[in-house]
């Protein structure tokens, strides 16, 4: 049995592991279509957490060469910089990331047509059995969003393992919704 065809099998009393199990299922639902995934939101954060911790690297690089009294323009430049990039990063993952955890192209097979592009969030709140799920598909006419909210314990047998069929015809019935509202020619 190879890794992905494992059944997913978490602490079901962890909250946080329940609702990456549920990520990772929903995304592997949806690249089991031929969707290609975009790194792009990943790829921003980790830009801007490489540029913050280059700062911090700079300073104390600059410290060593230069002691104290002689580097302090350069730490409180260093120090103002890095956490400005940490208020972008804090921005950047509330409002642009907002819990998506996959975004995905639809390529058109003739290539004549942009990408379709899909996006999938979701929401676990604190101390709460219900996972909601949000797909939302954005082509070159219309953006579509629909979700889903289901009690984890549907989803999940008694030993924590994911009921993967279930989960995968609950996904893939929110795609073919969504899907659905695409103009027929």
């Amino acid at each position: 049995m190879s890794e992905e065809d494992k059944p997913i099998k978490v602490d079901k009393w962890d909250q946080n592991a329940v609702r990456i199990a549920m990520d990772d299922a929903a995304k592997k639902v949806l690249l089991n279509l031929g969707y290609e995934e975009n790194f792009g939101l990943i790829d921003t954060r980790l830009g801007i957490c490489t540029t913050a911790v280059l700062f911090a690297l700079l300073a104390l690089l600059w410290d060593f060469l230069h002691p104290f009294p002689e580097s302090k323009p350069v730490l409180i430049l260093c120090v103002c910089f890095y956490f400005i990039l940490m208020g972008v990063l804090t921005l950047h993952a509330n409002f642009r990331e907002k819990n998506v955890f996959l975004v995905a192209h639809q390529k058109d097979p003739v290539g004549t047509e942009p990408d379709i592009v899909w996006t999938l969030s979701s929401a676990m709140a604190r101390y709460d059995k219900n996972y909601a799920l949000t797909i939302s598909v954005k082509d070159n006419t219309d953006n579509r969003t629909t979700s889903m909210t289901k009690c984890v314990g549907e989803l999940f047998d008694e030993s924590g393992t994911l009921l993967y069929e279930k989960f995968e015809q609950l996904v893939m019935g929110l795609h073919d919704s969504i899907a659905a509202g695409k103009k027929k020619r």
